[in-house]
């Protein structure tokens, strides 16, 4: 069995939990000081990881920004940029989306009913692989761990990270805590309601805390809860 990949679950979100606001165009939370903490994460890494929602929503390139941090990847023996990596079960994709045309390597992780049409979709740009009837996160993360990823950060969206809490998938979890409040019911969360391991009780360890720029980073492992 392949080795899995050191799966880190990464997000700003707002005071009381919130990934966005519920308007049209995208609340950005994070300021200048944490966007630069990502994309030295994003350096880091293997692979990034976004669900076929986010992706549809936010249109990113999903890029390492610096061209310096690009360097020291490339001195080292690595790709420019991470592998980019979409999961999607229905295979709703749009061949124009910037995701396709920038960065290098990406792979789309489907299901045996999607796969063909996601493989039409993208001729050209992405691998497609299916992980058989239904999306199976262990599945997920074999597949990367073939693929050589050993370090991997998900990015959302709030569907995705609900999972890989409620499945002790996570290795880590990292939140930039940004000093705004949203309120809105409708606007998505970080999280969702599920069965997580261990029940309201079970308390995660603090990795680290400081601050960047006006936001409170909060890392913790949620692996091995008291």
């Amino acid at each position: 069995m392949p080795t899995r990949p050191y799966v880190i679950l990464s997000a700003a979100t707002s005071v009381d939990g919130y990934l966005d606001d519920a308007g049209p165009e995208r609340l950005l939370l994070s300021d200048s000081a944490d966007f630069d903490r990502v994309d030295q994460v994003r350096a880091e890494s293997d692979a990034i990881l976004i669900g076929a929602t986010t992706l549809r929503k936010d249109n990113p390139r999903l890029l390492v920004d610096s061209a310096r941090r690009r360097a020291q990847r490339i001195a080292r023996g690595r790709p420019e940029h991470p592998l980019k990596v979409t999961v999607t079960a229905g295979g709703d994709l749009n061949r124009d989306s910037r995701f396709w045309h920038h960065g290098g390597r990406k792979v789309v992780i489907t299901v045996d009913s999607a796969v063909e049409k996601v493989r039409t979709t993208l001729a050209g740009l992405a691998d497609v692989v299916s992980v058989g009837p239904h999306v199976d996160w262990g599945l997920v993360l074999d597949e990367l761990g073939r693929r050589g990823v050993e370090r991997l950060v998900i990015e959302g969206g709030g569907t995705i990270h609900t999972q890989f809490m409620a499945m002790d998938l996570a290795d880590e979890v990292c939140l930039a805590i940004a000093p705004l409040l949203v309120g809105q019911p409708d606007a998505p969360r970080f999280l969702g309601t599920a069965d997580y391991p261990g029940g309201s009780t079970a308390r995660m360890e603090v990795i680290e805390t400081r601050p960047v720029g006006d936001m409170v980073l909060i890392r913790y492992a949620p692996k091995g809860r008291s």
